[in-house]
C-alpha cells in the first residue's frame, strides 16, 4: 500500500491531470518532450530542452495548477542539446532497471517511489521508510550502467 494512501494517490492524479491539461493546451509538445510526477502535491517537472524559454513556461503552467493541489514545482527541466533516441532508451532502461531491483528488493517499499531519468541523471520522488531503505534506493542506482547522477526529492517518513 502507498504510503499516500488511495484518496492521496488519487488527489495527486488529479493534480497532474490538471497540469498536463495546462500544458497540452499551451503546446502539445509539452506532454511529450516533458515529464511529470506528483507525490504529495509535490510537482517534479523532467525532461530535456533545448530553450529556457520552454523550461520557464513549463514551470510557470504547473503553478497555475495550485489550486487543483500543487504545493510545490519542483523544476528539473534539463536545457541540453543531449537527447535523440539512444539517449531515450538508455533513460528508459535505467528507469525499468532501478523499478525492477527495488521492487524486487524485500527491505523496499517499492510502491512509495516515482523513477525518472533523463539524460542519464535518475531523479526519485516519493516516501522512503527510513533513511537506510533510501540508502538501498540509491545504491541499486548507482550499480546501473550510464547512471550519472541521482537526484532525490524523497521525503523520509516521519515519526508517527
Amino acid at each position: 500500500y502507498q504510503e499516500r494512501g488511495f484518496e492521496g494517490a488519487a488527489r495527486d492524479l488529479k493534480t497532474q491531470a490538471a497540469i498536463t491539461e495546462l500544458w497540452f493546451n499551451f503546446d502539445h509538445t509539452f506532454v511529450v518532450r516533458l515529464g511529470l510526477n506528483v507525490y504529495e502535491g509535490r510537482a517534479l517537472l523532467t525532461g530535456a530542452v533545448d530553450d529556457e524559454k520552454v523550461r520557464a513556461d513549463a514551470v510557470r503552467l504547473a503553478w497555475k495548477a495550485k489550486a487543483q493541489g500543487v504545493k510545490e514545482v519542483i523544476n528539473e527541466i534539463q536545457v541540453t542539446d543531449e537527447g535523440g533516441p539512444l539517449v531515450v532508451a538508455r533513460d528508459t532502461w535505467i528507469t525499468a532497471q532501478l523499478a525492477s531491483r527495488i521492487t524486487f528488493d524485500e527491505t523496499i517499499l517499492a510502491i512509495n517511489y516515482d523513477i525518472e531519468t533523463v539524460t542519464g541523471v535518475v531523479y526519485l520522488i516519493g516516501i522512503a521508510q527510513n533513511q537506510a531503505e533510501l540508502d538501498r534506493v540509491t545504491a541499486h542506482a548507482r550499480t546501473l550502467s550510464y547512471v550519472k547522477k541521482i537526484i532525490s526529492h524523497v521525503r523520509v517518513k516521519g515519526p508517527p
